[in-house]
């Protein structure tokens, strides 16, 4: 989808009237939905600097913008695979 087309697209959904969209497929949300409902924030990030291999770097900043997203999700999967295998540090 082009940016114009969205644009448009947003313009025209933000000019729509409450009582013109199509909520039927949609249940309505009891007490117990709320009841059960929590905020989850991800995890605070923290600043450092990191050595990458020249050709590793290059081949994440040409996957387009959000290197940085990237390396965090790939370390996140990996800690997330492996979390149960790494003895804790004395």
């Amino acid at each position: 989808m082009s940016r114009k087309s969205t644009k448009s697209d947003l313009a025209r959904l933000d000019a729509m009237r409450d009582q013109d969209i199509d909520y039927s497929d949609i249940p309505e949300l009891d007490e117990g939905f709320f009841e059960k409902a929590a905020v989850h924030w991800p995890p605070r990030k923290k600043q450092l600097t990191i050595r990458l291999d020249g050709d590793v770097l290059d081949w994440l900043k040409r996957q387009g913008r959000g290197y940085q997203t990237r390396i965090n999700a790939i370390l996140r999967a990996y800690y997330e695979a492996h979390k149960g295998n790494i003895a804790p540090r004395p």
